[in-house]
């Protein structure tokens, strides 16, 4: 007995309350803030495996980032990654993070498809492609859904065929070979639907982006609802993320 209120003790309390204003752990690396201060831009373009970080003006995509830190390591001075987690958004180029700007990313409600928030605001059925990812992302998302973050509490849920979803979430950059399964699913899914991308590998491609066993063509045909960046992504802005999408503001809680 004395050994398990250790651990309770320890762990402290599991349930998040409120996932819209919960803090995580310092060593979280969110949105990244890029000061003005003068670095050798080359040298820090170079730095970056990803090919996420541009010069003139310094800016990071996050939807490329790994957020490996090496750039905040190298350059302090720099770059710092901050531990906000709504970084989730329905418009690509918000994930361009700019010298200079501490704007939040977050999705554009003016932009959102009206039907999303009419059909989907209470209750949203999705289902999980991996598209050749590697696991991480598709813990998170399970995660998401454990009595911790309990995303099912929102009526947000994964359900078990493309038949019976509101939409699909594409994890990894898609590989060739399941291009075409991808696409079978999506149209499996009846109208109206959505599509969210979760992780910088749906998003981008990530790493492997030039690699030729992608077939990314699927992304080019339909329409993208929302991008939740991270490598993996975290469960807290997976929810946030499918909220502010699916919600209006006033009613996040």
């Amino acid at each position: 007995m004395f050994e398990l209120y250790k651990i309770v003790f320890h762990q402290g309390k599991q349930f998040i309350p409120n996932v819209t204003t919960a803090k995580v752990p310092g060593i979280f690396r969110g949105r990244p803030i890029i000061n003005s201060e003068k670095v050798d831009e080359t040298e820090l373009v170079e730095l970056c495996p990803a090919e996420a970080i541009s010069a003139s003006p310094v800016s990071i995509d996050i939807g490329k980032c790994t957020f490996c830190g090496e750039c905040a390591l190298r350059f302090p001075e720099k770059i710092t990654f901050t531990t906000d987690y709504k970084i989730s958004t329905n418009e690509r180029e918000r994930l361009i993070i700019k010298e200079g700007d501490e704007k939040l990313v977050e999705v554009n409600s003016e932009t959102v498809r009206r039907e999303i928030h009419r059909v989907f605001g209470r209750s949203l059925k999705l289902r999980q492609i991996s598209a050749g990812g590697d696991n991480s992302c598709e813990w998170e998302l399970n995660a998401a859904n454990n009595v911790q973050f309990d995303m099912g509490r929102f009526g947000i849920e994964f359900v078990a065929s493309p038949r019976h979803a509101d939409g699909i979430v594409i994890t990894g950059p898609i590989t060739e070979n399941m291009a075409e399964p991808l696409r079978i699913a999506y149209d499996a899914v009846p109208d109206p639907k959505i599509i969210v991308l979760v992780g910088t590998d749906a998003i981008s491609g990530g790493l492997f982006a030039d690699s030729p066993a992608i077939d990314r063509g699927f992304l080019d045909q339909y329409p993208v609802d929302l991008y939740i960046p991270g490598n993996p992504a975290h469960p807290l802005t997976i929810i946030n993320g499918l909220l502010d999408l699916t919600r209006k503001k006033e009613l996040n809680r």
